[in-house]
């Protein structure tokens, strides 16, 4: 053998060492380009096993008609090998065909559901019915991941469901609808579908009935001029004993019940009295911003014929990603938020209390007061009072400390009627969470106008952060998302980045292709010559 044959031996036996090494596990590499490691797993996930004492199984219940269709499962069988690999052991991964297996019954009753995907087979076209769920074992306790077709929040529902069940603690959210005439089914029902996508369990509590002390947040959605002073003490005294909130509510009532979008201040019973004595006011006023939604509406024509029309409404403020804190885990990162007939908000801790601002409008915003104009066939009335209170406001705030009780010093309220005693306050307050939002309807389907999913992460980062899990929202924080198509909304901005991207796309590229087709063809005529020469 000589020396040629034995180098090219040695390469290909480390070659061959290297690729054994990467099919059983214990050598992983995956190249992510993206600029949040969105497809890279974080420290987090990768450190799961030190919080494992016992065996975690997940199996990947797959259609092998569905890996031939779409590129997906194999995305999520790479992640599901990545955990694995980092877990020294601790994490198995079994990937199953229900079909093949016979577990068509076993895994229905599990929870997974089938869809049914077209397929292309000799010009025919015809729907197979297919799985692709995953299902966590740990000891007695089972998870179900029904419906996994992307790898876009996989590493956040895998890690924050093992961590549930490691420590044996269960994702739940209380949820208080506050205003009378909504209903968290029928007002509320894509965020009450995310939650139980993202693992956790609502909680209905009805106004004024006890708050389990053992609940880690609760989100208080409206109630103004509904919540009384009996279930206020209630909400008021979770708090004190380290509770956690998220407040949705507004200064102004909007009235969308009959579509007339008539503007009033609200009759606060002490809501906001008590939001402010914790470290926010919401301001009796409406923010409106030049980054304004659209609004699809219609008017009668004199001719009595029905007119559709879609004009920018500066009351529907869509909130930039840039316009959030990058320092607080909630708004890092995030995906902006559309806004519907919005309060500002002012910053006003008590001793003990931090506050942070989590989003803000843009600097092009301004405050409507008093007299409130919401029709959008009057834009010239909604920019009456844009000159002299123009500035950057505060939509969205955040709050941290021990907040004194608002009930401190009075009388516990009685409800007329009932015999029931109120229990005491505690005596110390304990450490708490809370988040305010100057806005109830953008955590309502009326999120579906705008396609505001990112309402609904904003949300669910809101969710982690009050129940404490600050890791969990770095990972969400990373998940990729798509930007609004729709980001320059000044009109001079807009114009020069549209006239920019038609001089590249209709001067500079042609010219481009042109130049180097004519230095192509000047080579070429000077390779003959020279032949012919």
């Amino acid at each position: 053998m000589n020396r040629r044959q034995t180098t090219i031996i040695t390469a290909l036996s480390v070659v061959a060492f290297f690729l054994t090494l990467m099919v059983s596990g214990r050598l992983w590499f995956r190249l992510d380009l993206t600029r949040s490691r969105a497809y890279t797993i974080s420290s987090v996930s990768r450190n799961l096993y030190t919080e494992i004492p016992d065996y975690i199984s997940i199996t990947y219940y797959l259609s092998s008609k569905l890996r031939s269709v779409i590129s997906a499962p194999g995305e999520i069988e790479d992640t599901l090998r990545e955990y694995a690999a980092f877990s020294k052991g601790k994490i198995r991964v079994t990937v199953r065909d229900p079909l093949k297996a016979n577990l068509i019954t076993e895994v229905e009753e599990l929870g997974l559901q089938p869809r049914q995907v077209e397929t292309v087979a000799q010009d025919q076209s015809s729907l197979v019915t297919v799985y692709s769920g995953i299902v966590i074992e740990y000891l007695d306790k089972i998870e179900v991941l029904p419906w996994v077709i992307s790898i876009d929040m996989l590493e956040y529902d895998l890690t924050s469901r093992i961590r549930s069940m490691v420590n044996d603690v269960e994702r739940r959210i209380g949820i208080i609808v506050g205003d009378s005439f909504r209903q968290w089914r029928e007002d509320f029902s894509y965020l009450d579908q995310m939650l139980s996508e993202s693992g956790y369990k609502a909680r209905l509590i009805s106004p004024g009935d006890e708050i389990p002390d053992n609940l880690p947040a609760i989100f208080v959605l409206g109630g103004v001029e509904d919540l009384d002073n009996w279930a206020l003490y209630r909400i008021d005294r979770y708090i004190q004993q380290g509770g956690r909130a998220l407040f949705a509510v507004k200064g102004v009532y909007i009235d969308t019940l009959r579509g007339s979008i008539e503007a009033r201040h609200q009759e606060d019973k002490g809501l906001l009295q008590m939001i402010a004595s914790y470290g926010v006011i919401v301001r009796p006023e409406l923010a409106l911003d030049r980054n304004a939604l659209t609004l699809q509406y219609q008017t009668r024509m004199p001719s009595g014929a029905v007119q559709y029309r879609i004009v920018r409404y500066p009351l529907w403020i869509g909130v930039m990603q840039d316009n959030g804190n990058p320092q607080h885990p909630v708004s890092a990162n995030f995906s902006g938020v559309d806004l519907y007939w919005p309060s500002p908000l002012e910053l006003a801790p008590p001793e003990n209390v931090q506050a942070d601002y989590l989003f803000t409008s843009s600097p092009e915003a301004w405050i409507m007061r008093n007299e409130f104009y919401t029709s959008p066939e009057m834009p010239y009335l909604l920019e009456k009072s844009a000159a002299e209170t123009r500035g950057k406001k505060n939509l969205g705030a955040s709050l941290t400390g021990e907040f004194p009780s608002f009930f401190r010093g009075s009388p516990k309220p009685v409800r007329e009627g009932s015999g029931e005693t109120l229990p005491d306050m505690p005596q110390y307050p304990a450490q708490s969470r809370i988040i305010v939002i100057g806005d109830t309807d953008f955590a309502t389907n009326i999120i579906n106008a705008t396609k505001a999913r990112q309402n609904l992460d904003f949300l669910m980062r809101s969710a982690d952060w009050l129940v404490s899990d600050d890791d969990i929202i770095g990972i969400r924080s990373k998940q990729p998302h798509i930007g609004r198509l729709d980001k320059i909304l000044d009109p001079g901005r807009r114009s020069a980045a549209i006239r920019f991207v038609q001089i590249v796309n209709v001067g500079l590229i042609p010219l481009l292709v042109i130049a180097g087709g004519l230095f192509l063809a000047s080579r070429r005529r000077k390779r003959s010559r020279g032949a012919e020469g």
